[in-house]
């Protein structure tokens, strides 16, 4: 178990880092400063071969470039002060109205202009342990940013377990009621980058999903999976929901687990490679999201081709727009303390020959 520490470049004159989190047993994780972000994940396939399995670049100016900003596909960062979107960029805390910025077409999305995705995180702590590496990062939100209310501080900490788990925890105050809703926003490809992600099989425990009105967000109606192409409570091919669903999945799952508890939510495996993804969460759901936006131009510097439909996304989170659906813990008051966790476990799926 060894982390390591590198410069990774500048951003508007200030250093940015590259860690990189090795288990020892085939599983590296590299992440970034500049946003939290996860640049790279590395695991070995069936036969042994490492390859990188999450949509990123080797170097700080990828996430800078024409394409890239014009795209906006969010790789691998984490993403606040509130993930994915809120009706008309408006909600109501303490009576207060408030009005943040619309980034997506009406909506507010993923915290704004410059949401935590486009800052600089402090390290507060990197170590090595026998079962362990873990690094740990912080953000301080004033008041007032992005228009939300309240002085949120923000922890995070990244732990690559010897079992070769990956476990995200979130815990946050604030000094004024504010929506906040955090996610890592890592797109995965099982077959690294071979191919799009339609082969992948898909289970996911949910009975329900948030029915987005005409511009694309939720406002409280929900639609059950039972019958539907939507139905990942016994595992499918993803490619095989696309005759109906041509664009592939947008689509915020509530879990069919109490919504505070920790559980394993979903399974993903990938034939080829024999890669099996396990995700366990704290959160009440998550968005499963194929990568329909994603533009063909975006690579890494390796040559592997993102695109659409070449990676997917399970980014657990709080409710879209949960302040004004009363989504659970949508709303983080003064004295309370977030507190959430995620787990992306890695392994080879043992029906694979």
């Amino acid at each position: 178990m060894k982390i390591e520490e590198e410069s990774f470049g500048e951003f508007n004159g200030d250093a940015v880092e590259q860690y990189t989190l090795d288990n020892g047993n085939g599983v590296v994780v590299k992440i970034c400063t500049y946003g939290g972000t996860v640049t790279s994940i590395t695991t070995p396939d069936k036969n042994g071969n490492v390859e990188d399995i999450v949509c990123g670049f080797d170097t700080l100016d990828g996430y800078f470039s024409d394409d890239y900003k014009g795209n906006s596909p969010y790789f691998g960062c984490l993403v606040g002060r509130y993930a994915a979107r809120i009706k008309d960029g408006k909600f109501t805390v303490d009576g207060n109205e408030h009005q943040v910025a619309t980034n997506d077409g009406p909506n507010h999305l993923h915290g704004g202009i410059v949401g935590y995705d486009k800052r600089i995180w402090s390290v507060d702590e990197s170590n090595e342990e026998d079962d362990h590496v873990a690094l740990v990062l912080s953000l301080k939100s004033p008041d007032g940013e992005e228009s939300f209310p309240g002085n949120v501080d923000v922890t995070v900490e990244y732990k690559l377990t010897a079992d070769n788990a990956l476990e995200i925890s979130y815990s946050a105050t604030t000094d004024k009621t504010t929506p906040l809703s955090l996610t890592n926003h890592t797109y995965f490809n099982l077959n690294a980058f071979k191919d799009t992600v339609l082969d992948h099989v898909v289970q996911l425990t949910s009975g329900r999903y948030l029915e987005p009105d005409e511009t694309n967000v939720p406002v409280g109606v929900e639609t059950s999976v039972a019958g539907t192409v939507c139905d990942f409570n016994t595992a499918k091919r993803i490619g095989d929901c696309f005759e109906e669903l041509p664009m592939g999945f947008e689509h915020y799952y509530a879990f069919s687990k109490s919504p505070d508890a920790f559980e394993k939510v979903a399974e993903v495996t990938e034939p080829t490679s024999g890669r099996r993804l396990e995700v366990f969460s704290s959160e009440p759901g998550t968005l499963l999201y194929t990568g329909r936006y994603t533009s063909d131009d975006l690579k890494r510097e390796s040559g592997a081709q993102f695109g659409q439909f070449r990676g997917f996304c399970l980014e657990t989170s709080k409710y879209p727009n949960g302040p004004n659906i009363n989504g659970p813990r949508s709303v983080l008051a003064p004295g309370d303390k977030y507190s959430e966790k995620t787990v992306y476990k890695f392994s080879v799926d043992p029906g694979v020959a």
